[in-house]
């Protein structure tokens, strides 16, 4: 058998905020041996999460650091081609902790879902069936508690994760409304994920008066994916008893040092709000559930789900910049081949 080339995108210097092309090395070497209880997977697709921000820089977050010249760390769906671990077999799809290379290693303890055969695209594995779509679905329903006739909030809501929350909230029967940041944006999330309002907070003059005019009767739910001035305006418009569920904080650019704005707890106290936060690792028990709920809805069409995919590896270096600058349309991935 001929050896096989892995070509890994590693990790190669350390950023302080979002990582840029220069952190990142592409470096080709022969796969490693597959030992015993080990199986070798080559990679589809690799996701571009913003959670891999804080992956890269060296800052206190739910997880370790990657380590410097390893490959990036990244969620992937790939295919079995060899295995000596019981109860995989090769031909079998996975998605898992697999990282930017090629191929992947690794034991089953990596392996976070088998894929499971259905009339969606491999893809979807990334974006409606994978983190993005299983974050909306478990935070929303797990710690929003939506009930029709409720009113939502949504930061990034063209986003990967928030472009499902708007479709989820409206299948529950609320209203949602969205926060972006373009009218091209604005018109997407009305016209494909289900919100019936929209702010650009990019050309509101003062935030807090623009979401108050788009949701006049308050929020009982804001799904936050951003942090920072968005979440001090929206925290200001919701009703008693109202749900926050903190899944994200990118509007900060650094933890070090910690970042001050307005203080929450008179309004957390005084509206008898719930502030939870949400980490999708916590709950991998409930991924084969929600991923086949999610299935469901997608196969019938009750949830779109857009997707940009560049093409190769050689993007990769370039891919988490290109995210938080907005630019994705979509839930952004990667094509191996």
């Amino acid at each position: 058998m001929a050896l096989r080339e892995n070509r890994q995108v590693r990790l190669v210097a350390r950023p302080r905020g979002v990582p840029q092309p220069e952190h990142f090395a592409l470096v080709t070497e022969p796969v490693a041996a597959h030992g015993r209880g080990e199986i070798l997977i080559a990679n589809r697709y690799l996701s571009v999460d913003p959670a891999q921000r804080g992956w890269a820089n060296d800052e206190g977050n739910y997880s370790a650091p990657v380590p410097l010249n390893a490959p990036m760390r990244a969620l992937a769906v790939g295919e079995i081609l060899e295995s000596n671990a019981a109860g995989f077999r090769s031909g079998e799809y996975v998605y898992g902790w697999f990282g930017w290379q090629r191929y992947c290693v690794t034991t089953p303890e990596s392996v976070l879902r088998r894929v499971t055969a259905s009339s969606l695209p491999l893809s979807a594995n990334l974006s409606v069936l994978g983190m993005n779509g299983i974050t909306a679905y478990l935070a929303l329903h797990g710690l929003g508690d939506p009930k029709p006739g409720e009113h939502v909030l949504v930061s990034t809501a063209a986003g990967s994760v928030g472009s499902f929350v708007g479709q989820l909230a409206q299948i529950a029967g609320c209203r949602a409304v969205g926060l972006t940041s373009s009218a091209d944006k604005v018109a997407l999330a009305k016209s494909r994920y289900g919100y019936q309002g929209m702010i650009n907070y990019r050309e509101a003059a003062d935030l807090g008066a623009a979401i108050r005019a788009a949701c006049p009767e308050g929020n009982d739910i804001f799904f936050d994916n951003t942090g920072g001035p968005i979440a001090d305006a929206a925290i200001r418009t919701m009703r008693l008893r109202g749900r926050v569920i903190q899944c994200g904080t990118a509007a900060n650019a650094s933890w070090t040092p910690v970042p001050t704005g307005p203080r929450p707890e008179r309004e957390i106290l005084t509206r008898r709000l719930r502030w939870s936060g949400f980490i999708i690792f916590d709950h991998v028990a409930e991924f084969e559930t929600a991923a086949a709920r999610l299935a469901e809805f997608a196969i019938a069409g009750r949830i779109v789900h857009d997707e940009e995919i560049l093409p190769g590896l050689d993007h990769a270096p370039g891919a988490i910049a290109r995210l938080y600058r907005g630019e994705n349309h979509g839930k952004l991935m990667i094509a191996v081949d």
